[in-house]
């Protein structure tokens, strides 16, 4: 059997719409963590969330536990996880770069939290992001990487693949 160019033609569309479907199908929505989810089980986390000061005390402005464990399984996941945004690049128009904290808050008006529960977040093209006192869900591949900055240190990174306004 012989086949025309119009066969073939029908037979690659054919395929490429297999192949987009199944890849639609197979692909599953980010896992959605938490907070908690980035300490390891059995850690008892310090927190500098309550105890943090505003009153501008040397010592209330040192980045608790650098040495924080983290969860090595959540290394590679898509993920989803809700919290605040403090920027580190961008414009006025849209950030590119920056930290995803617990609280509001934290590393501007409050010491840092530890590093397993910080999160620096890069996104291609940037994203606007409203208000800083809103919290946001990032949803990304996250990754078990330190990241060192002038106002913290991080104990995971984030591609993040979207943002949109957190909803409970």
């Amino acid at each position: 059997m012989q086949l025309t160019a119009r066969t073939h033609v029908f037979y690659f569309i054919a395929f490429i719409t297999a192949m987009v479907f199944s890849g639609i199908a197979n692909a599953a929505p980010p896992k959605e963590i938490f907070w908690e989810d980035l300490i390891p089980k059995g850690h008892v986390q310090i927190s500098n969330q309550d105890a943090a000061s505003h009153d501008g005390a040397e010592q209330n402005w040192v980045q608790p536990d650098l040495d924080a464990p983290v969860v090595k399984e959540l290394d590679g996941q898509l993920v989803s996880l809700p919290g605040f945004v403090v920027p580190l690049e961008g414009d006025s128009e849209v950030i590119t770069e920056f930290l995803l904290v617990p609280y509001f808050g934290a590393c501007i008006h409050v010491p840092p939290p530890p590093p397993n529960q910080i999160v620096h977040v890069k996104i291609k093209g940037g994203v606007p992001i409203e208000s800083l006192y809103d919290a946001i869900t990032v949803s990304g591949t996250i990754k078990v990487s330190t990241w060192k900055g002038d106002i913290a240190q991080t104990g995971y990174m984030m591609e993040a693949k979207g943002v949109a306004p957190f909803e409970l």
